[in-house]
């Protein structure tokens, strides 16, 4: 049987894929090296629309307003500029509101964009360009550490890593962040409180990564300005111990938190990468695995949801299980010494 992987993993080859929304320049070139705050395309985009009704304005039907108006699409126009004007001894006139950019004319109608401000796309990631994408962004490799999370706020932004944990179920509170962990990503365990995610914006931080985050901290997570992971779950949560191994040994390491949301189809999930040196480039990351004896898993469920164990041994056919449902199943020697017997559906792989 089939395995979903969970990334954890000290050396592999990341790739990833960095697009704008809209289409726009791209300002890298094959082969480019690239810093995580380096911007690699950027784009013209209109926050707001006007819509003018020349026909209405000037008093005359669709087809004779076509024919007075003077701009075209693509023009850009100046506050004030004349965009039609009609006939007779005191003619109307009709102008352009704001700067803007004509998209659309006919029937009588202008529409604009307006309130134009330039998106900037960052490469959110050291690495090396492996491919440009025309228009939209490149594809960047690097190598280095990884870690996925389970749920992210859709930020990303990078930093020096610093541990504030100093154990898998260690508790974030506002008291522990002062000037001095200003423009940091910090490794954070659990929080419970509104007042730790407000005190991390107020410096402000680079990144929160949490073991978990109470599910009423939810929202006001998705309205902070700077990405926050959740590797293990929501409540009162410690930290998979391969995750708080790896993260903590490389405290002083740039980190980028790269907080986008959970999709299983599109294959994007939360993730913690930390470029290192290497001299060769590393294996890629396998997506999926077998279930076999000897492969590390982590535990998705309860009673032992979150623990890290291996495989004993994959029991041929369905196994009867404490529940009473028989499925396929494996039993699993936990961290802690316990062995217990897990559905595969309850396991994920780790590596």
């Amino acid at each position: 049987m089939q395995a979903p992987v969970h990334h954890i993993i000290g050396l592999t080859s990341v790739v990833r894929e960095r697009l704008l929304p809209i289409s726009g320049t791209v300002l890298v070139r094959l082969n480019q090296k690239v810093n995580p705050n380096d911007v690699i395309a950027e784009a013209n985009w209109a926050r707001e629309h006007v819509l003018l009704d020349v026909a209405r304005i000037l008093g005359v039907n669709p087809g004779t307003a076509d024919r007075l108006i003077k701009c075209k699409i693509d023009d850009h126009l100046a506050a004030s500029t004349e965009i039609a004007t009609g006939k007779g001894l005191f003619p109307r006139s009709v102008s352009a509101p704001r700067e803007g950019r004509v998209v659309v004319v006919g029937g009588g109608q202008v529409l604009m964009e307006v309130g134009e401000t330039k998106m900037e796309l960052r490469a959110g990631i050291s690495g090396t360009v492996i491919e440009i994408i025309p228009n939209r962004g490149a594809v960047i490799q690097t190598a280095g550490a990884l870690v996925q999370g389970i749920w992210g706020n859709g930020r990303i932004d990078s930093g020096l890593l610093v541990n504030l944990a100093e154990k898998p179920d260690g508790v974030l509170t506002a008291a522990r962040l002062d000037v001095s962990m200003r423009g940091f990503v910090i490794l954070a365990g659990m929080v419970k409180d509104a007042e730790s995610l407000k005190a991390a914006a107020d410096l402000p931080v680079r990144g929160l990564i949490l073991s978990s985050l109470y599910p009423s901290l939810i929202p006001l997570a998705r309205e902070m300005r700077y990405p926050i992971v959740v590797t293990d779950g929501f409540g009162p949560m410690s930290m998979n111990s391969a995750a708080y191994k790896l993260l903590s040994t490389n405290v002083k390491r740039d980190v980028t938190v790269n907080a986008e949301a959970y999709d299983r189809y599109g294959g994007t999930r939360p993730e913690v990468i930390i470029s290192l040196p290497a001299s060769t480039i590393p294996p890629p990351l396998r997506e999926v695995e077998t279930f076999a004896a000897g492969l590390q898993v982590r535990m998705r469920r309860p009673p032992a949801m979150g623990m890290i164990g291996s495989i004993v041994t994959v029991k041929p056919g369905l196994t009867t299980l404490l529940s009473g449902l028989r499925a396929p199943a494996a039993e699993v020697k936990l961290e802690n010494g316990e062995t217990v017997v897990a559905p595969l559906v309850n396991l994920e792989v780790v590596g």
